[in-house]
């Protein structure tokens, strides 16, 4: 009997494994996921959904209900220490209540159509496991990827159902890791990982305690308590009644985990609120390993890692769930572009050459935001604003740019335009100004009698924009599309153009002259800019496009 065959099989069925499974429907590309759990997680982690992420959701139509989702923890804002969360708490102004702006959402207002938002992995994935359902998904939780085996024509793996014990095998084209920390996939294919390793031991306490009269108009984010009975830190979940204290241990002096016992972190968590009268449901202890480790490698063949089976990081910085996110949907088009047949596979080695050095920098950045027992280091001091201002761009979402064989870095721009980098604007400093390798820029334009954004145009198959005087492109853009047979939609922008917005926009927002063009990927980074137009048009943009595929260097 043969096999059932799939085109690309997911283990994991967390928030990046849900999010791959949802980019890959987006292209038409059916998926398998497979979930050891009965269900999505229990346990509100990765708290923040960055704006870079919220772009990508956006362009699966669910933003606003992973918006929605989070909406308790929206107000949430702020970094505090003290010695009990009452002391540090009582003394602030209540403020009005309701959704507060994310960090830097008023500074990037005009940079994205989308913002960030608070929200846990407990609130999220419901969101997005329904959305995937329904966009013709297959999902099945409580089942294990138990062993695994690949070859040139693809990957067997042998399933187990853990309701039954029951085995069945199943053949794939590719196979995604998006099984977490502890991957059972890293392990078994044996790769060597690098970092700080454990930075600390902590016990995650998820606790309910109505607070509301102490919080209400005064919502935090997070508070660092340090006293001589406990070390750890509280973070909100829904500014009412669940939160979750994570409290530091220390091996070395003979501290382990059944020293903490439910009764024993009750009394803790009370110390710690700095109310002893008021009633603690202990709801579930989880020991962690605040962990920075990287695999040396995200492709073994047919068999990608993303997420924390790729890169594990403490998450004071924001970047464990997002990172991960914006890892599957990275490859998730070029799994597509491959197994349609418009991309070679050396389109797919790519994705180490782009994701790794950016899983290692937010590794290491989130690692240096652990003080040295593992939790938050944070005391307000100007040293941990200009730290965390550092990490900022990435704190985002952006401030990084892809560098790979399939990225044309070719500058065409006069020396003396060249030198704008100077000035340091917002966009550079974000990596979102229309370079190759960055994130498109976004202006928003009307087209066919609709306001959209920029990035709205993008995300099917490959679509160059051109200046105003650009319309030689659209016509280069044809050709390449009939003798090469690959996807490809041109706009000239301007007051005149496909694009209609003032003149000049997307030209300054883009780097280029108004002859000038910017091809971007389906994932919506910049592959190829041109400041004007290069002699010899449409052989020069078919080679570039065939380069962006790996046809050819």
């Amino acid at each position: 009997m043969s096999k059932p065959q799939v085109p690309v099989l997911i283990v994991g069925g967390g928030i990046v494994g849900l999010s791959a499974s949802l980019f890959l429907s987006s292209h038409g590309i059916k998926s398998l996921l497979v979930e050891r759990h009965v269900g999505t997680s229990i346990h509100p982690r990765a708290r923040g959904v960055n704006g870079r992420t919220m772009e990508l959701y956006r362009a699966l139509g669910i933003d606003e209900a992973v918006r929605e989702a989070g909406a308790s923890l929206s107000p949430s804002m702020g970094i505090y220490t003290g010695s009990t969360l009452a002391e540090v708490i009582e003394p602030q102004k209540r403020k009005e209540t309701g959704p507060r702006k994310f960090p830097g959402e008023t500074l990037f207002a005009s940079l994205s159509p989308a913002s960030g938002t608070r929200g846990t992995q407990d609130m999220i994935e419901p969101v997005l496991l329904a959305a995937a359902r329904n966009r013709g998904g297959d999902l099945r939780f409580n089942i294990e990827c138990v062993a695994f085996k690949q070859d040139d024509n693809g990957v067997t793996a042998t399933l187990r159902d853990r309701s039954t014990n029951s085995e069945s095998t199943v053949h794939s084209d590719y196979m995604i890791a998006a099984d977490g920390a502890g991957s059972h996939v890293l392990q078994t294919l044996g790769v060597p990982t690098s970092g700080a390793g454990t930075l600390g031991y902590l016990l995650n306490i998820l606790f309910e305690a109505d607070l509301r009269e102490l919080v209400q108009g005064r919502e935090f984010s997070l508070c660092l308590i340090d006293r001589p009975e406990v070390r750890g830190l509280f973070t909100s979940i829904n500014n009412s009644n669940r939160w979750v204290f994570h409290v530091s241990y220390d091996p070395g002096k003979g501290e382990n985990v059944e020293d903490f016992p439910s009764h024993r972190c009750q009394d803790l968590v009370k110390v710690a609120l700095g109310m002893p009268e008021i009633d603690v449901q202990i709801k579930s202890i989880l020991p962690w390993e605040p962990t920075v480790r990287v695999a040396e490698k995200f492709q073994h063949g047919r068999i990608f890692l993303a997420g924390d089976a790729a890169h594990q990081m403490p998450p004071w910085g924001g970047q464990g769930a997002n990172t991960g996110i914006a890892d599957v949907h990275n490859l998730a088009w070029k799994l597509v572009a491959v197994l349609n047949g418009q991309a070679t596979p050396a389109l797919l080695t790519t994705y180490d050459d782009e994701r790794l050095p950016i899983g290692r920098l937010v590794s290491e950045e989130s690692g240096a935001a652990a003080g040295k027992d593992g939790l938050l280091l944070w005391n307000g001091s100007l040293t941990s604003m200009l730290a965390m201002l550092g990490r900022f761009p990435r704190l985002v979402g952006y401030g990084y740019r892809y560098t790979s064989r399939a990225i044309d870095t070719e500058d065409t721009t006069p020396f003396i335009w060249r030198q704008r980098w100077l000035l340091q604007t917002i966009p550079w400093l974000l990596s979102i100004c229309g370079t190759a390798g960055t994130r498109a820029p976004h202006i928003w334009v009307h087209h066919e009698g609709c306001r959209l954004s920029t990035l709205d145009l993008l995300g099917k198959g490959f679509v160059l924009i051109a200046g105003a005087d650009g319309a030689e492109w659209r016509t280069a853009a044809s050709k390449v599309v009939s003798s090469t047979g690959i996807g490809l939609v041109a706009y000239v922008t301007g007051p005149t153009g496909d694009l209609v917005c003032p003149k000049g926009t997307w030209e300054s927002s883009s780097w280029i002259s108004s002859k000038g063009a910017v091809l971007i990927r389906p994932d919506g980074f910049v592959t190829w800019s041109a400041w004007g137009q290069p002699p010899g048009l449409p052989e020069k943009l078919a080679k570039v496009l065939l380069q962006a595929l790996c046809w050819e260097r």
